[in-house]
């Protein structure tokens, strides 16, 4: 068979290749090719041979699949990692983030969290994440020169935040950011509106119009707790996903972060609007905040996928093992073994996760076409063996140090589980001066 004229630029031959769609597939034996940042093929070993390619790599005893997605974040928090825990969520905010928000953020401090974040992601599989904190225009120079994918929500609160001094001033950032970034190839623009409690009705309106307008998603905390839902019937008479449905934010652009509450009603309402749920059980169980019911979400139609939360309340940007802790806990709460099974898991951490944030024709899923977004975990260790279903395994048998390689859009930005375009030393160091920093001044 004749050679084809133009060469790949990668070619990959793992053990097992996963591709998440269609659902439950595990290949083995196959390669992938990868040209101009896209994959270009899938097939078994005998049918990639026939390509020229500038670079072969064999991955023996790696399972090759979409690079994990993170839904929801506060990339820059990583530098508030273990400040205050053990904390229920409101004293947790009211009495220690908020504070130390106030006092240390700047521009400085959302670079050096932001490039922390972004070095531990990748280091973990991550190839695109959510990022909803302050001096977003910052965060996008970060995600910019990582090589990461992310989705950037500028954060919308009624009173002052670090970098905007009222919600006009940061709507009106919000609008430039997105123009700015319209045709970034690894690069979304969001708006944050961050929680029913902190955000007035005139300002929800205002954010669901220029989110029309855009055609900008909308990314936000909801029913995080049995508390919010509570003080939202005490104070406005309705639970706070009837308030956003009533002012029109409801649909397949908005993003429901944690939603532990969930009623007949609410159920109803994610369904008919095509609402996408952001589950954070680490997050949610370390906070007390309460249980997402995953599985009851998933069988009535619901997209779920999964996000870490901030380090600040994590404490950690682990997606693998937080996947596998929603594994775990969607059993528990369905009372039943066969909810959340290993394959969906993953395809919660990957595809949906791409749906959710509207970039499921891109990545997400290993099928031709799509952005070569790919992360490669050696499940060759002691750990792991013996493999009869190599998902199984690396959902509940293995951790983040598995993961050996990862490419965005085809660049390769971990390399024998090294990063190759961040300084780790000097990430460290940084991470540790900010640390003597803030632990000096609240000693």
């Amino acid at each position: 068979m004749p050679k084809p004229a133009t060469p790949l630029d990668l070619l990959l031959l793992p053990s097992w290749l996963v591709p998440v769609e269609p659902a439950g597939v595990v290949l083995k034996d196959h390669g992938l090719g990868i040209r101009d940042g896209q994959i270009v093929f899938i097939g078994p070993r005998a049918e990639a041979e026939r390509f020229v390619a500038a670079e072969t790599r064999e991955l023996p005893g790696c399972l090759l699949s979409p690079g994990l997605i993170n839904a929801h974040g506060h990339a820059a928090m990583t530098l508030f990692r273990g400040l205050a825990d053990d904390l229920p969520l409101m004293t947790w905010l009211e009495e220690h983030i908020w504070p130390a928000e106030g006092r240390w953020v700047d521009e400085d401090f959302v670079r050096d969290g932001t490039d922390l974040a972004i070095a531990e992601q990748i280091k973990g599989g991550i190839t695109c994440f959510a990022d909803m904190y302050f001096f977003p225009k910052i965060a996008s120079e970060r995600v910019h020169n990582s090589g990461i994918r992310a989705q950037i929500a500028v954060p919308l609160l009624d009173f002052p935040i670090p970098g905007a001094r009222s919600t006009e001033e940061a709507l009106h950032l919000g609008i430039e950011l997105f123009g700015d970034l319209r045709h970034h190839p690894r690069i979304t623009v969001a708006l944050g509106p961050h929680a029913p409690y902190t955000v007035s009705d005139e300002n929800l309106e205002k954010i669901r119009v220029i989110a029309e307008e855009l055609d900008a998603p909308i990314h936000m905390h909801l029913h995080e707790t049995a508390f919010e839902v509570e003080q939202s019937l005490a104070t406005r008479g309705e639970r706070p996903l009837a308030r956003i449905a009533r002012l029109g934010l409801l649909g397949p652009r908005l993003q429901a972060v944690h939603m532990t509450q969930v009623s007949d009603e609410d159920l109803a309402l994610l369904v008919e609007s095509n609402t996408s749920v952001v589950h954070c059980p680490e997050s949610n169980l370390k906070l007390a905040s309460g249980f997402c019911p995953v599985e009851r979400l998933w069988q009535a139609g619901v997209n779920v996928a999964v996000g870490t939360d901030g380090a600040a309340s994590n404490n950690d940007l682990d997606l693998l093992g937080e996947t596998r802790t929603a594994a775990l806990l969607a059993k528990a709460v369905a009372g039943s073994a066969a909810a959340l099974d290993a394959h969906r898991a993953l395809r919660m951490a990957t595809l949906n996760g791409a749906r959710a944030l509207g970039l499921e024709t891109l990545t997400g899923s290993l099928e031709v076409g799509k952005a070569a977004d790919l992360v490669a975990f050696d499940l060759s260790g002691l750990a792991q063996q013996p493999i009869y279903d190599p998902v199984s395994q690396l959902i509940y048998a293995s951790g983040r140090d598995c993961v050996k390689h990862v490419w965005v859009a085809g660049k390769q930005l971990l390399d024998e589980r090294r990063l190759t375009r961040m300084d780790e030393q000097a990430l460290h160091a940084a991470a540790c001066a900010w640390g003597q920093r803030i632990a000096e001044r609240t000693e």
